[in-house]
């Protein structure tokens, strides 16, 4: 609902016009999982010793894109609707910035895994938006375009938005104090999936199937027009 997208921070500056939602019934459909898993703890206090908590959610994620009209409107890159996979964390602010770079390193395992080439970009404050203290930004190399795109990021928002939606913790000492919360892109299947064909594609036209994935694809390991699964 509106308080929960509130208190995750995305609907200041013009952030609700980047929203599907029902103004009369103040309903949202979310534009990622931590729009959802965020708001779980609202209003409550953990202990410490169960921090850090860490979730991965899969969910459909729905944008307007109101301010890329006209920008990438072929194919699959950016769209009003498509899968995501996001990690979330709630940490102890002294754990925060561990939690930020590991949350980035399980973004890397992930694209070496599938070798994917890729760089990471550390994003200056004038591109973060209202959530995000720091923010990683990794970006792969699509072929067609000649140009890295962005797939992924990892943001730290430190105490913002556990203010905003009052999570705390009780510290040793037994004094409460507000949480950071930070999140991560595990995959945006959309993006992934053409990353994944243009770097993988062969001169016949033919797809290669990367091999962490093969395990999972009955044994397939090249996709071509007259491949069907078995």
């Amino acid at each position: 609902g509106e308080k929960a997208m509130q208190g995750m921070g995305y609907l200041e500056h013009g952030g609700e016009d980047e929203t599907y939602h029902f103004k009369d019934e103040k309903m949202f459909l979310v534009g990622t999982s931590e729009q959802s898993v965020g708001p779980m703890h609202m209003d409550e206090t953990l202990l410490e010793k169960d921090l850090p908590r860490r979730y991965v959610a899969f969910s459909n994620c729905f944008r307007r894109e109101a301010g890329s009209y006209g920008k990438d409107t072929k194919g699959i890159l950016r769209v009003h609707q498509f899968d995501k996979l996001e990690m979330v964390v709630l940490a102890a602010p002294d754990k925060s910035d561990e939690e930020h770079e590991f949350l980035l390193s399980l973004e890397e395992q992930l694209m070496q895994g599938l070798m994917l080439p890729y760089q990471v970009v550390k994003m200056c404050t004038a591109d973060l938006g209202d959530p995000a203290a720091r923010k990683y930004d990794i970006e792969t190399w699509i072929p067609s375009e000649g140009k890295y795109r962005e797939t992924h990021s990892c943001s730290t928002t430190t105490d913002f938005q556990s203010r905003r939606l009052n999570i705390r913790y009780k510290s040793a000492d037994g004094k409460p104090q507000f949480v950071h919360m930070l999140n991560g892109t595990v995959f945006a299947i959309g993006r992934t999936l053409i990353a994944i064909l243009e770097n993988y594609q062969q001169k016949d036209g033919t797809i290669e199937v990367p091999k962490v994935l093969q395990p999972y694809m009955n044994g397939v390991k090249v996709i071509s027009r007259n491949s069907s699964p078995s």
